[in-house]
């Protein structure tokens, strides 16, 4: 059966931006979905504390062929990394506003990202044969060029939104209606 698990961003939970009410739509159809509520702040968020928690869902046959994750800012390059280091196949991918490597947010951001980063983001192809990435022409935290070059490398569609800022709930979005046609 499909299912699908929604992963927020830095200093993020599932409860801001957009995530409640993709979580909602996807109830109203009476699907399967995830919300995990991943460790933030510095300290606290890294790739090892993210990582042991998404590993609850793969040991628990949650995350599997079945699954379309939707991820947010730094999401997507963890869910990358994630699946490549466990060899894990995945239906769909949505990622919105991905980066890898990118550091010039500020001290805090840089400091939970970094340990995101990696060096083989192409990789996700052997895991995901659908990979669609929302990006925007106005991120005020990452630079269009950075988005670009993430989907450029992995995407098997782009969608860029030209005035859609970071994609988030400071940018007006708390719906997201152009993501429920992915589910």
């Amino acid at each position: 059966m499909n299912n699908y698990i929604l992963v927020h961003g830095s200093f993020g939970s599932p409860f801001v931006n957009f995530i409640p009410y993709l979580r909602g739509e996807i109830e109203k159809r009476n699907l399967e979905v995830y919300t995990p509520n991943f460790p933030t702040g510095v300290g606290y968020q890294n790739y090892a504390n993210w990582s042991r928690l998404l590993k609850c869902y793969l040991d628990a046959g949650i995350l599997n062929e079945n699954t379309t994750i939707f991820a947010h800012s730094i999401a997507p390059v963890f869910i990358c990394k994630f699946l490549i280091e466990n060899k894990v196949k995945v239906k769909r991918l949505v990622f919105i506003c991905g980066f890898n490597n990118y550091l010039g947010i500020d001290e805090d951001y840089d400091t939970v990202n970094k340990t995101m980063y990696l060096d083989n983001l192409e990789d996700i192809k052997k895991y995901c044969g659908d990979i669609i990435c929302f990006y925007t022409k106005n991120d005020p935290y990452v630079k269009y060029e950075v988005e670009k070059e993430f989907a450029d490398l992995i995407a098997t569609k782009q969608i860029i939104i030209d005035d859609g800022g970071h994609l988030n709930s400071e940018s007006g979005y708390t719906e997201f209606k152009e993501l429920l046609e992915l589910i």
